[in-house]
Parts: structure tokens; C-alpha cells; sequence
């Protein structure tokens, strides 16, 4: 999966918006205000950082070890680095954006999560 396809899968979730908070190379997507990808744009190969339940990141850990790896400069029981470009099946891929967003909005507070159902 390249960056742009990766991107247009992130931004077509309900209530997401993109920014660069921490510094014009990294792009990140929220949900309600809340982050659940970041993608270094300037790293090659390209990779990404998903929020992930901790059980099934140790799994993935295991069963792609070197391209799905604990999250670069994130916390390591939350988060992957995933490596996107040509490594991964992109249902793989879109099933990890679709799990980190899931958990994002499970921990949104009340308030949060009805707004989220009006969009």
C-alpha cells in the first residue's frame, strides 16, 4: 500500500481529520481530536504508526517480525510501526487502520461518541 492510498483509507473514516501537529514531515489522522495513525513522510520505506489492542500487537510482532515492530518514538504496548510499502496485503493493512481507529473511538468519553454518531 503506498502513502496516498493509506491516506485516502484513513481520511474516508467518520469523524477523521489530518494535521501536522509535531512538524511538517508527519502526517498525522484523528478521530474526534484524538490520534490513531501518524505517518512519517519522509521515512523509506514508508511506514506508519497504529494504535494496537497490546495481545493482538505482540501476535503481529511475531508473525511479521521486521516489518510490524513495536511503535517508533510511541509507547511500545499501544503502538506499531508497520511498514506499508510492498510488504504487507493492503486487507491487512486497512484491517490494522480499521482496528487502531475502533480503539480510538472505544476510549472516547460519552460527549465524544455522540457527536461522532451525528457526523
Amino acid at each position: 500500500m503506498d502513502i496516498e492510498l493509506f491516506r485516502t483509507y484513513c481520511i474516508s473514516k467518520k469523524g477523521v481529520t489530518e494535521e501536522f501537529p509535531f512538524d511538517a514531515d508527519t502526517l498525522v489522522f484523528k478521530v474526534m481530536g484524538k490520534m490513531f495513525a501518524l505517518a512519517p513522510l519522509e521515512r523509506i520505506p514508508t511506514q506508519v504508526n497504529l494504535k494496537c489492542d497490546h495481545e493482538k500487537a505482540i501476535e503481529l510482532r511475531k508473525a511479521h517480525d521486521g516489518i510490524i515492530m513495536p511503535g517508533y518514538h510511541m509507547s511500545k504496548t499501544h503502538w506499531n510501526t508497520v511498514y506499508i510499502e510492498n510488504y504487507l496485503p493492503n486487507s491487512l493493512i486497512m484491517e490494522l487502520i480499521d482496528d487502531s481507529y475502533n480503539l480510538v473511538v472505544a476510549g472516547l468519553t460519552k460527549k465524544l461518541k455522540v457527536a461522532l454518531d451525528v457526523l
